[in-house]
């Protein structure tokens, strides 16, 4: 307390990463929030694309050692009552994040489209075209997308559970 530590270092490999707390009781620590996401761009940049970055997490609410809401960045369906607004062949780019605690496993599915995945965002080439991606806790990867025609398009938690209690939102793709 009181004092100050500057942490110096490379910023290498590019990519999506993420930090926690170190300190005792881990499980805790993050369940409560005590985490972040740190982006490091490739020295050529990524081809322009409209930036989003989602963690998803889930919330212990009575300190029972299991999650009662999920979410994307800490607000339970959030993207459900202020829908991400995209433009039609916008291109997107999701820097995606797996924080869940007591629930390790969390997953993305987007509706009525496909995307493109780079695991950890360290290479600049996909590996895998898909429209569902599945990550263990502290896995990351970067998803980019974009949609051909207007419309209200569902995501969400592949976990019928988590999409329930509220890890679900909606993009609206307007002209």
């Amino acid at each position: 307390p009181g004092q100050e530590f500057v942490y110096e270092f490379i910023a290498e490999p590019f990519g999506v990463f993420p930090y926690h707390c170190h300190v005792m009781p881990l499980s805790k620590h993050i369940a409560k929030g005590l985490y972040g996401t740190l982006i490091i761009d490739p020295k050529t940049p990524r081809p322009a694309a409209k930036e989003m970055v989602m963690v998803m997490n889930g919330f212990d609410v009575d300190f029972d050692g299991g999650n009662e809401f999920y979410t994307v960045n800490g607000i339970a369906n959030y993207y459900t009552d202020y829908p991400i607004r995209l433009k039609v062949n916008e291109p997107a780019r999701v820097y995606l994040v797996n924080m869940t605690e007591f629930d390790q496993i969390n997953s993305f599915h987007l509706h009525a489209n496909m995307f493109w995945y780079y695991p950890n965002g360290t290479m600049l080439t996909p590996t895998e075209f898909t429209d569902t991606v599945v990550l263990g806790q502290g896995q990351r990867g970067i998803l980019e997308f974009s949609y051909k025609y207007p419309g209200r398009y569902l995501f969400h938690a592949h976990k019928s559970e988590f999409a329930e209690l509220g890890w679900t939102g909606i993009i609206e793709v307007v002209e």
